[in-house]
């Protein structure tokens, strides 16, 4: 896994090494740089070497220097590809590197080569002669992709900080991207917090040319749901069952170590077995809770069932709630925009880093599978509302938007200060997502929205930032495209089930996990936030939404904290999203806003408070 960054336009030498130092997380083991001082243009790149350690540097160029490539991530269908290439006639100079298979097949095939790669990436490929990037980010978006085109320089970049380490770029808050941020605590869509700065979708590529500066943006792959009739049941069970242990092994593939993140529940649990029917030996990463009262949300006796049912070499971790907070400084810095969801997974990462550069995780199961009964509100019952011709805007904003997420809008409007509430419409915004969705059914375009904006911009977003933080190497192999797209062409009623959502799944997997693991409910990892705001946090989030600050700030209504800071640390009401989604706004703009921070954290939440 890497850092990647490129820089067109008048600029000092120091300005790349600066903006790519501040990756040095993202790829601690080797650095690099171009630069085509006559185009005004520089690459660079940290690597974190997993595949091919010895002659897999970057950037890299073609033996005739017409292209160069800077590239993050993983093809995991190389070396089929560099077969095919070398069946052409191709050279390589690499033992097996994917990144210069990547670089040869753009060279063969031009952008036509996206269809084929398997794999979670983001690259930017020079064309000397024509003085032209190209760039793509993978399907689904497991890779960050960031670029800012202003003040004459157009600026590609992994991490939304080492844009902001270049001195030309203004740290302007984008506060329509904060009042989505409020209702879905992670920020939507292809605008970032910070003005002018924005993201390349999942599936898209970009094409910038030296002469004109335009950006140039279009889609190269979409989740479709065929709904195909072309499957009995036991058809469909044995080829999840396939696809599953293909991509598995597929995603398994390194020069270094790799583990798993073992929950215990169904999709890790999915992961771990097929890694051991592969011949791997696996070690697997589990985290629990120490006290009684947390005692239901506890995985580790499920998560050590299954270690020893596959003979793991498994470690266990007791959460520490006092260095998870002392660790929160860290984790808004390296999330890159404010964030409010899950932290555990951090501690997942950070003891895996300990042992292995690669982790495997059941992230994508989910949306894949049942998508967490959101779509159940929609129907009403089996036989209502299926069809998405009779679903309505406003049904989607009562029964999904309202029911999902944590602002209605109505409410949301009067928290912050110069919003323009008229046109700032976050369920309109997510309602696009269910318009651009190809199938007639509720369930199908709802999957769709999530996929399109949940998975990549909040849960993809969190995994990528927390495991690289440790320097790690975070896998997702439920998000194989051909898996994917397999998966999605299965009838919506036969895919998720009403009762039982994760029915089919479970079905498919059953001869490979003990019955207990198959029957057990889903658990989630969840940590008590709305006693720590009354205790633990009770002071700092008292200091960082006080109505003071918040005046001076002018993005909040200093009344936010009359609201529901008030009544909730007295016990009276529970607002713990709200409150949760505002304290990390504020965490995040006084270390990226208010202090510029360059740097991770020194200190912990525990001196900070101090």
């Amino acid at each position: 896994m890497c850092g990647i960054i490129a820089l067109h336009g008048p600029q000092n030498d120091e300005w790349i090494i600066n903006a790519n130092d501040v990756m040095q997380h993202r790829g601690p083991d080797d650095n690099g740089v171009y630069r085509d001082r006559d185009s005004s243009l520089s690459l660079a790149m940290r690597r974190l070497s997993i595949i091919d350690i010895e002659t897999g540097a970057q950037p890299m160029s073609t033996e005739n220097g017409e292209y160069v490539i800077i590239f993050n991530g993983e093809i995991y269908n190389a070396v089929n590809l560099r077969l095919e290439l070398e069946g052409k006639g191709i050279k390589f100079s690499t033992h097996h590197s994917d990144t210069e298979t990547l670089l040869k097949l753009y060279q063969v095939e031009g952008k036509d080569m996206l269809n084929k790669l398997n794999g979670m990436f983001a690259f930017v490929i020079y064309n000397v002669r024509r003085k032209e990037l190209f760039c793509a980010r993978d399907r689904i978006g497991i890779k960050p992709f960031y670029y800012v085109n202003t003040h004459g320089r157009f600026v590609i970049a992994s991490e939304l900080k080492s844009i902001l380490r270049l001195p030309f770029i203004d740290r302007d808050v984008n506060v329509r991207s904060i009042y989505h941020y409020m209702s879905l605590m992670f920020v939507p869509g292809v605008e970032t917090c910070i003005n002018k700065i924005f993201r390349l979708p999942a599936g898209h590529f970009l094409t910038y040319n030296f002469k004109d500066r335009n950006v140039n943006i279009r889609r190269w792959w979409k989740p479709e749901f065929s709904n195909s009739t072309g499957y009995t049941k036991r058809n469909m069970k044995d080829t999840i069952q396939e696809k599953l242990e293909t991509a598995v092994k597929r995603w398994s593939i390194s020069d270094v170590p790799i583990g798993c993140s073992l929950s215990g529940g169904l999709d890790s649990s999915s992961i771990v077995s097929c890694l051991t029917a592969s011949g791997k030996q696996v070690k697997t990463y589990s985290l629990g809770f120490a006290n009684a009262e947390e005692k239901a949300w506890n995985e580790l006796p499920r998560a050590r069932a299954i270690a020893n049912k596959f003979n793991t070499e498994h470690h266990e971790l007791i959460l520490d709630a006092t260095e998870l907070l002392n660790d929160l400084p860290s984790m808004v810095w390296y999330l890159d925009e404010p964030y409010a969801g899950g932290l555990p997974s951090w501690t997942v990462f950070k003891f895996m880093s300990q042992d292995v550069k690669v982790g495997l995780t059941g992230t994508g199961g989910d949306e894949l599978f049942g998508n967490y009964g959101k779509w159940r509100p929609s129907e009403r019952c089996v036989f209502s509302n299926v069809l998405a011709s009779k679903y309505s805007k406003q049904k989607f904003q009562d029964r999904f938007f309202e029911r999902f997420y944590y602002f209605k809008e109505k409410n949301k409007r009067n928290i912050l200060l110069n919003c323009d509430s008229e046109n700032w419409d976050t369920p309109e915004m997510l309602w696009k997502y269910f318009e651009e969705c190809d199938s007639n059914y509720i369930r199908d375009r709802l999957g769709y929205v999530d996929i399109s904006t949940q998975l990549p911009e909040e849960f993809l977003m969190m995994t990528d930032r927390f495991s690289m933080a440790h320097s790690l190497e975070a896998r997702t192999p439920f998000l194989d495209h051909e898996f994917v797209e397999f998966v999605l062409s299965i009838p919506y009623n036969y895919r998720t089930n009403r009762k039982d959502l994760k029915k089919l799944l479970k079905s498919s997997v059953s001869n490979l996990l003990p019955k207990d693991i198959i029957n057990a409910p889903k658990m989630g990892f969840v940590i008590p936030l709305k006693l720590w705001i009354r205790n633990n946090l009770r002071e700092i989030v008292e200091k960082m939404l006080n109505p003071e600050r918040l005046s001076k700030q002018e993005i909040f209504d200093p009344l936010f904290y009359k609201r529901y800071v008030v009544p909730h640390v007295k016990g009276q009401a529970d607002y713990t999203n709200k409150i949760w989604a505002a304290f990390m706004f504020q965490f995040w703009y006084f270390l990226y806003i208010e202090n510029s921070t360059i740097e991770s954290p020194t200190f912990s939440l525990a001196e900070f408070n101090s």
